[in-house]
C-alpha cells in the first residue's frame, strides 16, 4: 500500500492527502462508485429502486439475526440473512398476490421493526448505530482489497450478463421468447444486489445507500441519448460525486455518505433541469 500512498500524494497534492484514512476513504470511493453507477442502471431499468432499498432495511435484521447466533462477524450475518430476504421477497413479488410495491413495503417495514426490537430489547443497539449512516473514513487496506474483488467480479458480471438483463427490462416476455431464462436471470440480479448492498452497508450506511444506487443512474437517464451513454454517464457521475463529496466531507467536517449523497442529488436537479430546458 506504500507505493499506492506514495503515488496518490505525488498525483493529489493536497492537504487531506497527508491522512492514510483518507486515502483508503478515497480507494475505497474509486472502487465503489463504480459498482453502483453500473448496478444503478439496471435497478432503475427494472423498476426495483424500491426493492434495493427494503435491501438495505434488512440489514437491522441481519445483524439481530447474526447476534442471536453467536456470529461475530456483522457482514457475513448481513449477507447472509439479505440472500434469504431478497429470495422470498422476489418469490413473493413474482406471485402477484399484491402489488409489488405493496409487499416490497410490508417486508421493509418488518424488517427494519424486527431488527430493531431483537438489538434494543438486548441493550445492544447503539453498538450497532453506526451502520445507519456508515463511515467510510474507516474502511481498511484489507477491505479495500476485498472491494477490488467485488468491483471485479461485478464487471465479469456484466459482460456476460447486461444484454439479458437489458432485454428482461426492455420486455420479458420477448426476451422469454428468445430463450433468455427470465426468472432465474431476475433472480441472480436480485442476489447480486444484496450481495453489493449489504457488503457496502458499513461504509455507506443503511439510511442512504439506496440513494447511492439510484441518484447518479436517475441523473445519467435525465440526459443520455443512448443506453451507451446512460451507462457510461452514469458511472462517471457516480465516480464525481463521491469523490467530490468525500473531500467536501473533509474540510466541511461532515458525514461523508450523506455529502456524496446530496452532491449526487445536486447531479440529478442540475440534468433534470437542463434536459427541461432543452426540451423547451
Amino acid at each position: 500500500m506504500e507505493a499506492i500512498y506514495e503515488c496518490m500524494e505525488s498525483v493529489l497534492p493536497f492537504s487531506f492527502m497527508h491522512y492514510d484514512f483518507m486515502k483508503n476513504a478515497l480507494l475505497a470511493v474509486l472502487l465503489l462508485t463504480p459498482i453502483f453507477g453500473m448496478i444503478g442502471t439496471m435497478v432503475v431499468d427494472h423498476k426495483l429502486a424500491f426493492f434495493s432499498d427494503a435491501l438495505g432495511h434488512s440489514a437491522l435484521t441481519g445483524i439481530a439475526i447474526g447476534v442471536l447466533l453467536g456470529i461475530s462477524e456483522p457482514v457475513v450475518a448481513m449477507t447472509l440473512f439479505a440472500i434469504v430476504f431478497a429470495i422470498l421477497l422476489n418469490s413473493i413479488r413474482r406471485s402477484r398476490v399484491s402489488s409489488s410495491d405493496t409487499v416490497i413495503s410490508v417486508f421493509s417495514s418488518t424488517a427494519v421493526a424486527l431488527g430493531l426490537v431483537l438489538l434494543s430489547s438486548g441493550g445492544g443497539f447503539s453498538k450497532y448505530s453506526s451502520y445507519l449512516i456508515g463511515d467510510i473514513l474507516t474502511i481498511r487496506p484489507a477491505e479495500i482489497a476485498i472491494l477490488a474483488v467485488v468491483l471485479v467480479l461485478t464487471l465479469i458480471f456484466w459482460i456476460f450478463c447486461f444484454n439479458k438483463l437489458l432485454q428482461i427490462s426492455v420486455n420479458s416476455t420477448l426476451a422469454s421468447s428468445r430463450g433468455v431464462p427470465v426468472k432465474t436471470m431476475e433472480l441472480i440480479f436480485i442476489l447480486v444486489i444484496a450481495v453489493i448492498v449489504t457488503i457496502s452497508i458499513r461504509w455507506v450506511g443503511i439510511l442512504i445507500i439506496n440513494s447511492l444506487l439510484i441518484l447518479p443512474a436517475a441523473a445519467s437517464r435525465n440526459v443520455a441519448r443512448n443506453m451507451r451513454q446512460y451507462h457510461l454517464l452514469s458511472v462517471l457521475f457516480s465516480m464525481a460525486a463521491g469523490v467530490i463529496g468525500l473531500v467536501a466531507s473533509y474540510y466541511y467536517g461532515a458525514a461523508a455518505g450523506p455529502t456524496i449523497v446530496l452532491v449526487s442529488a445536486v447531479f440529478f436537479f442540475a440534468t433534470f433541469f437542463l434536459k427541461r430546458l432543452v426540451r423547451n
